[in-house]
This record gives structure tokens, C-alpha cells and sequence, in this order.
């Protein structure tokens, strides 16, 4: 098939073979179709760069795949690199050299989209992509990648230092795609060259944040009102033209909403695993939750949620609309997708019930913090929340106070009782100044 001019009809009638091949073009030298043996086509162009001659090697250029451009775009595209050649001009090193002076942006556009999505979780996913979305490629975006310079980067870092969790996030986000970016497969930025490296992360401090007894009965009276009666507005100008009757100031939410808000509390899940939860992963048989695992996308196993009682509860009262157990809005419908928060809900609620710095994640945090007080001990703890650290659970150890005053307390009373003082109180408990007396 060499040596006929490339037409769509030649694109359509190339067929694959058992190794890859290309058709040249008659016309223009060099401009070719290359078909892989999986059946895959895309547009070429071979040349000798410089002068030429056969003592150089042929470089062989990819113009584009064949899905993509036609015989006549990529013709012209062709004869632009001809012409490029003709003059002294070296595409490969044109198109080398445009790589690497792709901006943050581009770089960590595609290493989200190259990289991470192919080859991580959906949540690891989705929180590299908040971070780039959110803040890096605001603040870094347009600069140029191959020279961004690390007081840039340093900068950013201490810009996010009242929330030293999140600015450390950043650089961990920044080193990842730049040690992505600087490998000898991508080549996008010199290797070796990561603005992140040499800036010192901030201390982390645990972020736990337990509700207390009151905050607990004022969230637990602010979710019934956001199902039955609902959740007052906040309004700041009650004498707008426009505003509703006082009594229809209200917002109701659904049931599912608040019953995705009490299955966080009750189970100590992540959001994702709660508004992603379908009606087959839910056995209330056995009482558990059976939740996929995924390691670069790939399912490895199954996460147990045990259920306790209360978060049964919660699941036997849902009305079950489509596949999902937090029905969103697509429910029921052939196009149905999980709902993608609860942002607003959530805030409504919280607001209601004066609790503003309470984030999301604080309930699963509230849960573990009541299992450890409760004297279960950090492995059981830790096989509840999910976790595969023991070193994860470890930030709940100074929780541990109920276990720590009973330990206490039976030291003391073992005491007392070799002192001779057993027979005082039922409890074990004597003042010192009793003891002394006895």
C-alpha cells in the first residue's frame, strides 16, 4: 500500500496486522499512516533533521491519532513540518522544547488526568483535584513549570499556614505531580527540578474535634427539624420586598439527607462511602454494610461496616427510590448518580444548631472518640473506622480517659485496701484524710 496519496478511504481501508506498519504518503515524502496491530491509526512524519543526509538518523514525528484529524488536516500539518525542516528547523526539538515550558497548569492538568486517575483511588482522585482546582492553579497556574522557583511555592505554603494540615496537603500536592512531571518517561520539566523540596512542613496538630453533650442534643434537635418542621432562614434583611411570610421562612430537607448526616454519625464512615452506598451493598440481615475496595482501580476486597442498632434504624426508614441508598435528584432514572454532597444541607443544620466549626468529617471523628472512651481499645476502634494503620487509630490514644481513671482507680483501691481500708465505702474510693484516720 506504500506510495499512494492518503485519503480517507486509504485511513478507512488500512487494515491491522500482525505487527505495525506504515502507509507513505505519494506525495508528500515522509507524511505517512501508521497502524498499529491493535487496530489503533495516526498520522506521521519521518525526516532526517539539519541538512539531511544518510548519515543521520530518521526522526519520526506524531502528528495525531487518526480519531482525531483527518487526511487533509493532517496533510497540511505535514507540509508545515516539511517546510519547517526545509529551513534548518527540528520538530521533535520544537515539540520538546514547547513540553517543557508548559505551565503548572498544564502540567498538573495532565498528571491528574494521565496518572492519578489512571492509576489511584477516586477519592485520592477527587482530593488532588480540589487542591488544584481550589488553590494551586489559582495561585501557580499560568507560571511556567520548568522554572517555577521554590519561594513561589514557599510562599503559597505559608500563605495556608493558619490550617497547617491543608498547607502541608498543597506541597504534598505540588511534589507529587513535579516528581511525575521530572521522570524520564514524561520529561516535562528537568529532572531533578521540584519547588516543592527543601520547605519545611508545618507541625500538625490533631484536628479531632468531639461534640460535647449539649452540642450533641442540639444537633440531634436540629436534624428532627430539618425533616419535619424545617430550618429557619438566616435571612440578614427581614424587611425585603421580596422575602416570604415569617412562617414560610423555612427550609425542609429530605429524609435522605439528614439520614446520610446520622449514618455518618452512627457508623463512622466517610462521606463518599455513605452517599455512594448502594441499596446491594447494604445487608441488614447481618447487619453490615459490604463496601468495595479499590487500589488503582482495580477491586481488591471488600470493607465490613458492622451496623449497630441506631444506624439500622436510620436504613430501614429510608424509602428506597433508585439504586442508591442517599437518593439524589437523577434517582429512579436511567442516568442515576450518586449525590455529589451535602454542603449546604449540612451548613443549614450546623448553623441551626450553633455548632459552625463543626466539619463533616468531625463526625466520624466523634464516633472514634466515644468508642475509645468508652474503653474499646485503638485495634477495634481502628477496624470500625476502616483503617489499615494501627498508626492512624494512634491520634485517638489521648482519648483514652475512661480506661486511664479506671486503671487509676484500681491501683488506688488496691492500695487503700493494703493500708487496711478495704471495708471503706462500696466503691473503694476513701478520702485521704479518712484513710488517715482509720
Amino acid at each position: 500500500m506504500a506510495g499512494q496519496k492518503i485519503t480517507k478511504r486509504v485511513v478507512d481501508a488500512a487494515e491491522p496486522r500482525d505487527s505495525r506498519y506504515i502507509v507513505f504518503d505519494s506525495l508528500i515524502t515522509g507524511f505517512g499512516l501508521r497502524v498499529m496491530p491493535t487496530g489503533a491509526k495516526s498520522f506521521i512524519y519521518e525526516y532526517r533533521p539539519g541538512e539531511g543526509g544518510r548519515a543521520l538518523a530518521k526522526r519520526r514525528y506524531t502528528i495525531g491519532k487518526a480519531t482525531d484529524l483527518t487526511a487533509d488536516q493532517a496533510r497540511k500539518e505535514a507540509e508545515r513540518l516539511r517546510a519547517l525542516v526545509a529551513t534548518g528547523g527540528d520538530p521533535m526539538e520544537s515539540k520538546s522544547d514547547a513540553r517543557k515550558a508548559a505551565t503548572v497548569e498544564e502540567v498538573a492538568s495532565l498528571w491528574l488526568s494521565s496518572h492519578v486517575k489512571a492509576k489511584r483511588s477516586d477519592g485520592t482522585h477527587e482530593h488532588y483535584r480540589d487542591l488544584l482546582d481550589r488553590i494551586i492553579i489559582p495561585a501557580l497556574g499560568n507560571l511556567k513549570a520548568k522554572t517555577l522557583p521554590h519561594s513561589k511555592v514557599a510562599r503559597l505554603h505559608d500563605d495556608w499556614s493558619h490550617t497547617p494540615f491543608q498547607a502541608n496537603r498543597i506541597l504534598s500536592c505540588i511534589s507529587a505531580f513535579y516528581n511525575w512531571a521530572g521522570s524520564a518517561s514524561v520529561g516535562l520539566v528537568p529532572k531533578g527540578h521540584n519547588p516543592a523540596d527543601d520547605i519545611e512542613k508545618f507541625e500538625e496538630q490533631g484536628r479531632e474535634r468531639p461534640l460535647e453533650p449539649d452540642e450533641l442534643l442540639r444537633l440531634a434537635d436540629a436534624l428532627r427539624l430539618a425533616e419535619t418542621t424545617g430550618i429557619p432562614w438566616d435571612v440578614e434583611k427581614p424587611t425585603s420586598k421580596h422575602l416570604a411570610k415569617a412562617d414560610k421562612r423555612v427550609t425542609v430537607f429530605s429524609p435522605h439527607v439528614v439520614g446520610a448526616l446520622r449514618l455518618l454519625m452512627f457508623t463512622g464512615a466517610r462521606l463518599r462511602e455513605i452517599l455512594n452506598l448502594e441499596w446491594k451493598q447494604v445487608d441488614l440481615a447481618r447487619g453490615v454494610l459490604l463496601l468495595p475496595k479499590h487500589k488503582t482501580r482495580r477491586l481488591t476486597g471488600v470493607k465490613v461496616i458492622v451496623l449497630n442498632a441506631p444506624a439500622l434504624e436510620v436504613l430501614t426508614g429510608l424509602e428506597r427510590i433508585g439504586k442508591y441508598v442517599i437518593a439524589s435528584d437523577s434517582a429512579g432514572t436511567p442516568e442515576e448518580k450518586p449525590r455529589p454532597d451535602i454542603k449546604k444541607p449540612w451548613a443549614s443544620i450546623k448553623r441551626h444548631a450553633q455548632l459552625e466549626d463543626l466539619r463533616i468529617n468531625d463526625l466520624r471523628h466523634n464516633f472514634a472518640t466515644f468508642g475509645v472512651g468508652g474503653g474499646m481499645g485503638l485495634p477495634i476502634v481502628g477496624k470500625l473506622l476502616g483503617h489499615t494503620k494501627a498508626s492512624t487509630t494512634e491520634r485517638y490514644a489521648h482519648l483514652q480517659v475512661d480506661p486511664l481513671r479506671r486503671a487509676t482507680e484500681t491501683i488506688g483501691a488496691d492500695l487503700l485496701r493494703a493500708l487496711g481500708h478495704s471495708e471503706r465505702q462500696p466503691n473503694n474510693v476513701v478520702p485521704l484524710k479518712d484513710a488517715r484516720k482509720g
